[in-house]
C-alpha cells in the first residue's frame, strides 16, 4: 500500500510507537511518506535513519518562536494547548500533494496531530484516514488534576480538561477510524463521541469506530543481558519531565523505599530518564548515595539488564506503560501498581507482581530481593509475555489489516471545517 503517515513530532527510538510502526510497515513492503516537524539534531538524525530505511520524509523545523505563537493562539481560540503546540503552517501546506502519492490511506498520530489531519481532510476529503489517538488525553488530565504532585501540573490539567474533552469529542467523529492503546482508552473516547452523537453513554457507532492497537516492544533491541544482575538494585525508567513519572518517582522514594530500607538498607534506586526536573534531582541529592538520578542515557538496556528489579509505581497514567514492556523484554522482574498494568493481559503473580499501596509495594520488592528463584521466574515469564503479545511486527500486521478493512469498505464522513472550535 501507499501510505501517508503524519506525526506532530519526529518519530525517534524514544517515541517508540510511530518509530517502530513505520519501520515495521516498511519491512512489510509498504511505500511510506512521513510528514513531520523536527525540533533538534537528535530528531533530524532519527529522520535520516528512517529515510535510509526507505521512508520518504517531508519535514520542516518547528521553532520555539512558532511554538510560543501556537500556544498563544490556542489560549485565544479555546482549543487545547496540545492541539496547536506542534503546528507548522509551511509543513501543513504540503499536505495537498506530498511526494509518494496518490495514497491509499493516511495515518495521523496523537491529539497534537489532529490539526494536520483536518488540513489533510480539507485537501484530500476522500482519502481514508486513521487517527491514532494513542490515549484518551482528557482521561489523563482528569487523573492528573487530582493526583499530580506538581501544583503547576494540576493547574494546567484543570485548565485543559474542558477544552480537551470538547476537542476529543469532536475529533473522534472527524476520521474514519480511531486507534488507542487499551480498552480503557477506547471506552473513554467512545463515551465522549457517544455523548456528542446523542447515543447515550456507550453508543454502538462510537464503539465501532474506536479500535485498540496495543503498543509493542523491540524484542531484538531489548533482550536479557549476558552478565549477572546486581544484588540489590531497583530501577525506575521513563521520561522524567512527564508529570505522571515525576509523581511516581516521589511516591517511590518518599513512601515506598523507607519501608524497603528498614529491612534492606543496602538497596539502591536508579531513576533513569530524560529531563528530570529539579524536584526529581532533589530526591537524588537528599537520599544519596542510595538514590541516583541518571537523567538521559543513550541506551536504557544496561540499567534494565543489570537491575534486580524494575518498578512502575504509577499513581495515574494512560494506555500502555512502555517502561513495563521494556523491562519485561529484558527479563527483568517488574513490580507495578494496578494503574501501570491495567492495559496489559499479563498474569499477576506470574508475569508481574502488582501492589497498590506503599506497604504492599515495599513487601513485593522485598519478595523479589529475598527470592532469586522468584526473580528468575518473573523475568523469564515476563519476557515470554511480551514476546507473545507485544511484538511490533505483530502489532504492525494488525494495523495493516485495519488499513485494508478501511480501504475495502470506507466509512462515509460528512465534510467538516478545517479546525475544531
Amino acid at each position: 500500500m501507499r501510505l501517508l503517515f503524519i506525526t506532530p513530532y519526529a518519530p525517534t527510538p524514544i517515541r517508540t510507537r510511530p518509530y517502530n510502526l513505520l519501520r515495521a510497515l516498511r519491512r512489510r513492503g509498504h511505500a511510506l511518506t512521513l510528514v513531520t516537524p523536527w525540533e533538534n539534531d537528535a530528531e533530524r538524525a532519527a529522520l535520516h535513519t528512517l529515510a535510509r530505511e526507505g521512508v520518504t520524509v517531508v519535514t520542516a523545523q518547528l521553532t520555539r518562536a512558532r511554538t510560543a505563537l501556537n500556544l498563544a493562539r490556542a489560549l485565544v481560540s479555546g482549543r487545547p494547548l496540545q492541539a496547536l503546540y506542534c503546528w507548522e503552517p509551511g509543513l501543513a501546506g504540503q499536505l495537498a500533494a506530498p511526494p509518494g502519492g496518490p495514497f491509499e490511506a493516511a495515518h495521523i498520530e496523537h491529539l497534537r496531530g489532529v490539526e494536520y489531519g483536518l488540513a489533510l481532510r480539507q485537501a484530500q476529503p476522500d482519502l481514508p484516514t486513521v487517527w491514532d489517538s494513542v490515549d484518551c488525553i482528557s482521561g489523563l488530565f482528569e487523573q492528573a488534576a487530582q493526583s499530580s504532585r506538581s501544583h503547576f501540573g494540576r493547574w494546567v490539567s484543570r485548565l485543559e480538561l474542558p477544552r480537551t474533552r470538547r476537542y476529543e469529542r469532536q475529533a473522534v467523529r472527524r476520521f474514519h477510524r480511531v486507534l488507542v492503546t487499551s480498552a480503557n482508552e477506547a471506552a473513554g473516547l467512545a463515551r465522549l463521541e457517544a455523548q456528542a452523537a446523542g447515543q447515550g453513554p456507550n453508543g454502538a457507532e462510537a464503539r465501532a469506530r474506536v479500535t485498540v492497537l496495543p503498543n509493542g516492544v523491540d524484542l531484538e533491541h531489548f533482550q536479557p543481558g549476558s552478565g549477572a544482575r546486581e544484588p540489590a538494585t531497583v530501577v525506575l525508567t521513563g521520561k522524567m519531565s512527564y508529570h505522571a513519572n515525576v509523581t511516581a518517582a516521589h511516591h517511590l522514594i518518599t513512601s515506598i523505599m523507607p519501608h524497603v530500607w528498614a529491612t534492606h538498607p543496602e538497596v539502591t534506586v536508579n531513576i533513569v530518564g530524560s529531563q528530570p526536573p529539579a524536584a526529581v534531582r532533589a530526591l537524588g541529592e537528599r537520599h544519596a548515595p542510595r538514590v541516583r538520578v541518571a537523567g538521559y542515557v543513550a541506551d536504557l538496556r544496561p540499567d534494565l539488564q543489570t537491575a534486580t528489579l524494575a518498578v512502575a509505581p504509577m499513581a495515574y497514567g494512560a494506555g500502555i506503560q512502555n517502561k513495563v514492556l521494556e523491562a519485561m523484554a529484558c527479563g527483568t522482574p517488574v513490580v507495578a501498581s494496578p494503574q501501570a498494568v491495567a492495559a496489559l493481559h499479563a498474569r499477576v503473580g506470574e508475569d508481574v507482581l502488582v501492589a497498590e499501596d506503599a506497604l504492599a509495594f515495599a513487601a513485593a520488592i522485598g519478595q523479589v530481593l529475598n527470592a532469586p528463584a522468584l526473580a528468575r521466574r518473573l523475568g523469564d515469564s515476563g519476557r515470554r509475555y511480551v514476546a507473545g503479545h507485544h511484538d511490533w511486527d505483530v502489532v504492525a500486521q494488525r494495523l495493516q489489516d485495519i488499513y485494508y478493512e478501511l480501504v475495502s469498505a470506507p466509512t462515509r464522513l460528512h465534510h467538516r471545517a478545517r479546525h475544531i472550535s
